[in-house]
């Protein structure tokens, strides 16, 4: 099963999608599997963090602009430096996460949740969430 969503970013926004992710995986109805979401933008990605502390998510942008600084000396120049800068950060980040389905429950930690970093933006954006059975239903 394939779900598409789609959402409105703001600029080095981090989105929560753990919801929805967990939505996908009980609406699929699979008990066991895989789980994989992925975005096809190329100034944008996917993580797993803590949700515990949002400060913890301007920690994550912070360091990710201090590791790959917006600047004007950048070879790629097809639209602006802070685009040049997302896309070496979403090469960086990754563009997919995968996870293992176990009792129709996505299995993630206790504090752990599935979020969208926006590397340029605002941008209109959407991910896909791929539920894989593994045939082993119990």
């Amino acid at each position: 099963m394939l779900y598409h969503y789609q959402i409105e970013t703001n600029e080095h926004d981090v989105v929560a999608l753990t919801d929805q992710v967990k939505d996908s995986v009980e609406k699929s109805g699979v008990k066991s599997g895989l789980c994989v979401v992925y975005t096809p933008h190329t100034t944008a990605g996917l993580t797993v963090t803590s949700f515990w502390d949002p400060k913890g998510f301007e920690d994550i942008q912070d360091e990710i602009r201090r590791l790959v600084p917006t600047r004007i000396d950048f070879k790629h120049q097809h639209d602006t430096p802070q685009d040049a800068a997302g896309h070496v950060k979403s090469s960086l980040i990754g563009i997919s996460l995968t996870f293992i389905i176990e009792d129709g429950t996505l299995l993630v930690g206790h504090s752990q949740g599935v979020y969208f970093l926006e590397f340029d933006g605002p941008r209109k954006r959407e991910y896909y969430v791929k539920i894989l059975s593994d045939g082993m239903e119990r």
